[in-house]
């Protein structure tokens, strides 16, 4: 999740109200979400492969899992906020003033965050503070419309209207297909077939910005940039993995960016030159963000006692490290497009005693902001994917995607 929100994550009102999933169960998770939203279900053939997406919340994907009803429910989903549901704007309290912490394995949202071009701060407001900060209603609160929904796939669509903190006005409409994947469609992001001993889900969300105003974007006044977040739940030997370009920092930059809640110390994150580690245990507040120039087009995780091997993998352009990517951090930018293209976070108490968020953990990716003329378009797909099953299976696989062995995972910070 994002900077500065200190204040309320330690206020009563968190204490009270944030509470995270307990079962395990995809059906009941299902069933639950059913209870309390419009939720649609998109499954394989012979049910074992599902995903839950929700209209009203965006088109976000709550949740997945490999194996039917009775299997492992990968997204992490906030069942105490969703039984209250949304207040009224003049009754929020807390948190909610600023946002609807709901979960979910992936949602969409819009950069940047922070900074002179925000679209999280209101036109004019300099001080980048939590009181200050608000996530549009339009990421937050409003529906999406269905457009045209088959067993399979499902599409959204979205006109809106934002302002950011430059006083610049978009007009802009958004479009959002999710598909599940099927099993050649998974082979082809894995570059491997499946086993069949090992249980597979996957899902693609194809993400589109149009500019339906009649003025050009302008990087003088502000770009936009589609920004996709995973919600998954942490464990104590969950480990987030990000393969990097290896090469000289003095030509290519830093390979990670953690300018974001503070320094995070070797017991948390590895760096090694060809891959990020990163801690996933949701005992530490702490997040991770990798430039165009180093990363490549693909993040992961791997969760031993789950037995599961977590793929993120999205669409980078080619001349990525020539393109404008906003940066988010609560704060006037020198550099305003020089931000990252995959973030990671890690939940937990942002300080002794106080309560974290869920926990959970987030893998993030992030197109490039655009200068859009009317009409023009971009365009970001990710692919989400779980395998489940023997670590000696999921070892190969591990390998030719991330570049790294499940030893060399779950043995990070030992």
């Amino acid at each position: 999740m994002k900077a500065n929100m200190v204040a309320a994550l330690v206020s009563g009102f968190l204490a009270a109200s944030v509470g995270g999933q307990t079962p395990d169960n995809f059906g009941e998770d299902v069933a639950f979400l059913r209870q309390h939203s419009d939720a649609r279900l998109l499954k394989a053939a012979d049910g074992r492969a599902q995903i839950v997406v929700v209209p009203a919340w965006q088109g976000r994907v709550m949740t997945s899992t490999a194996a039917g009803a009775g299997g492992t429910s990968y997204g992490w989903i906030n069942y105490e906020l969703i039984r209250r549901g949304f207040a009224p704007e003049a009754e929020r309290q807390g948190l909610e003033k600023h946002i609807y912490v709901l979960g979910g394995e992936e949602r969409l949202w819009l950069g940047p965050e922070g900074g002179q071009y925000a679209l999280f701060f209101k036109p004019g407001e300099k001080a980048y503070t939590f009181d200050n900060w608000k996530t549009p209603a339009l990421l937050d609160t409003e529906p999406f419309a269905v457009v045209s929904e088959a067993a399979h796939r499902i599409a959204f669509r979205k006109e809106a209207r934002l302002v950011n903190n430059a006083g610049a006005e978009f007009r802009l409409r958004l479009d959002r297909t999710v598909t599940l994947l099927d099993n050649a469609a998974i082979a082809a992001v894995l570059g491997q077939a499946v086993p069949g001993q090992v249980a597979a889900v996957g899902f693609e969300s194809a993400n589109t910005l149009v500019n339906t105003g009649d003025q050009p974007w302008r990087k003088e006044t502000g770009l936009i940039s589609i920004w996709l977040l995973g919600m998954l739940r942490h464990g104590p030997r969950v480990t987030m993995v990000i393969p990097v370009r290896p090469g000289p920092e003095q030509l290519l930059g830093p390979a990670v960016n953690t300018d974001y809640f503070g320094a995070v110390g070797p017991e948390r994150l590895k760096v090694t030159p060809a891959a990020l580690f990163f801690k996933a245990d949701g005992q530490y507040r702490s997040k991770l963000g990798v430039p165009p120039q180093r990363c490549r087009p693909v993040l992961g995780s791997y969760d031993p006692d789950r037995r599961t091997l977590t793929i993120v993998q999205f669409n980078l352009p080619a001349d990525a490290e020539k393109l404008p990517y906003v940066r988010s951090q609560w704060k006037v930018h020198a550099t305003p497009y020089a931000g990252d293209v995959i973030n990671a976070y890690n939940d937990g108490a942002p300080e002794p005693g106080a309560k974290p968020l869920g926990p959970f953990y987030e893998l993030e990716s992030s197109s490039p902001a655009l200068p859009l003329l009317p009409n023009q378009q971009v365009l970001h797909v990710q692919r989400t994917l779980h395998l489940e099953g023997d670590p000696a299976l999921l070892e190969p696989i591990a390998r030719q995607v991330l570049g790294v062995g499940l030893a060399e995972i779950e043995n990070a910070f030992r």
